[in-house]
């Protein structure tokens, strides 16, 4: 199957070829830990936990490798765990604490908090997970590297990356100087040479995190520690492979992603610095951005009152309708995130367990259970997500699916199950428990309680009572059914 993706830097789709066929590397913003994650940051996770998935995949199925199935994946997602807002985060959270005790603290905790939120979310580990803090040497030698080459510039205790010294800038968000200035809201500050210069690295005042360099103690800027983590991650650990094979392409790799709010000045920096570093054409042969998430129809924020934490909305929903919500929407556009959606979602993905234990499958007893591979990934989703993540078009076919009819057609019935099951939105356990809550409505004392009542209705020919119990039993979710042996309910599909 051929992989089409949409490339921010070419505005287009294009065919997905990897630098290296035994090695598909890619990068994704990660969390700055100061907070609970929002509904916003999880857009990006479960994309590109998505696209992770979609690129195993075919990696198994012998897409680049000639079948030969010894393609890897390798997805590097960082942890930003040197920043401003983590400082101020710390200094609020433990006042009377040592500095640098309160921001590890701050940190681990919020760190804690956004693996278990995204583990909810149904998103594999990736591959690598590199912390700010433990690249802090990759940083300081890409920026003595730009300094060399021309391309940046000590002042006053802090680097700055020479903007005009790179003829490309502004190519990935497609603005002019003064939009892109506006859009920065620029720091104008005496140290600078141009306007849009931007920090490398700078001075850490007494007590703060730092780092010593040749240019004092201080601590990096955001932009420069992705350039190094994704450098050192998908480029160094990488080049043993890389040079055995034969193959060219330094310091670039395949995919970089993340939201759309981080084209500029996050990515376009991140690509200034690369480039200039390594004197390569590219960073990322394509680069991916998922669109804006709002909320009930306004741009989410604390002001507005809509202000949405992953771990709040779990409170309340299942990981998988989240989940599934969201790939409602294909990442490219926008998303309204409400609670309609939320409930239509829900609705779904319930009638498909429902729908998952009337055609048979039983969930709690392991021994029936085959193993994963068993259950095969229906080849018409795959397809549906090889056009640049189409998971709209994914969902349609999951539809089709679910009304296959297990015992006439049990290899594309299974299908659906291991579809759900690789996309994240259902496992066994989920399952188990799931039967388990539904038998345990249809045994419900209450339940045998009403069937047993209208069972004596219709043997003393009170047809009328028989119905209002029968409308009941309704009311209450089940479908009711006569036997010979009296009154049978079955939770409704």
């Amino acid at each position: 199957m051929t992989l089409r993706l949409y490339n921010t830097l070419t505005r287009g789709k294009q065919e997905f070829v990897p630098l290296d066929p035994a090695n598909v590397r890619i990068y994704v913003c990660g969390p700055t830990v100061y907070d609970f994650a929002h509904i916003g940051n999880a857009r990006p996770v479960i994309v590109f936990d998505v696209l992770f998935r979609l690129l195993r995949h075919l990696a198994q199925q012998g897409e680049w490798d000639g079948g030969k199935g010894e393609t890897k994946v390798t997805y590097v997602r960082n942890i930003t765990d040197v920043d401003d807002k983590i400082i101020r985060r710390a200094r609020e959270d433990f006042p009377g604490m040592p500095l640098n005790e309160a921001i590890t603290r701050v940190t681990s905790e919020t760190e804690r908090q956004f693996h278990e939120d995204v583990a909810a979310l149904g998103c594999l580990e990736p591959t690598h997970e590199p912390r700010a803090t433990g690249h802090v040497p990759q940083m300081v030698r890409m920026i003595e590297t730009l300094i060399e080459k021309g391309h940046a510039y000590p002042t006053d205790g802090h680097v700055l990356f020479a903007v005009g010294t790179f003829g490309d800038y502004g190519r990935l968000a497609r603005r002019s100087t003064d939009e892109m200035i506006a859009g920065a809201r620029v720091e104008v500050v005496p140290y600078k040479r141009d306007p849009m210069d931007f920090v490398l690295w700078k001075p850490s005042a007494p007590g703060e995190p730092g780092w010593e360099s040749p240019w004092g103690r201080g601590r990096p800027g955001w932009h420069i520690e992705c350039s190094a983590m994704s450098d050192h991650w998908l480029w160094e650990q990488a080049k043993p492979s890389l040079t055995k094979a034969g193959l060219g392409h330094p310091h670039m790799f395949d995919i970089h992603g993340g939201g759309i709010d981080l084209v500029f000045p996050h990515h376009e920096n991140e690509i200034a610095q690369s480039r200039c570093a390594h004197g390569t054409d590219i960073m990322a042969n394509i680069w991916m951005h998922n669109g804006f998430l709002q909320v009930e129809g306004r741009k989410m924020a604390k002001s507005e009152g809509n202000f949405v934490t992953i771990r709040e909305l779990l409170g309340k929903w299942p990981g998988e309708v989240l989940r599934f919500n969201m790939l409602r929407t294909h990442y490219h556009q926008p998303i309204d995130w409400t609670r309609a959606s939320l409930e239509q979602s829900h609705s779904i993905l319930f009638g498909w367990k429902e729908r998952l234990l009337g055609q048979g499958m039983s969930f709690l007893q392991k021994a029936n259970l085959k193993t994963y591979a068993g259950y095969g990934v229906s080849d018409f989703v795959v397809t549906a997500l090889t056009d640049d993540l189409n998971t709209p078009a994914a969902i349609a076919e999951l539809h089709s699916l679910s009304r296959v009819e297990g015992h006439t057609a049990p290899d594309e019935f299974k299908a659906f199950y291991g579809t759900l099951r690789w996309l994240g939105l259902l496992d066994d356990k989920k399952m188990a428990d799931f039967e388990r809550q539904t038998e345990a409505r249809v045994s419900d004392p209450i339940v045998e309680q009403l069937k047993t009542a209208r069972d004596e209705a219709r043997r003393r020919k009170d047809f009328a009572e028989a119905d209002r119990i029968r409308d009941e039993l309704i009311g209450r979710g089940f479908r009711v059914m006569d036997s010979p042996d009296g009154t049978k309910v079955e939770v409704a599909r």
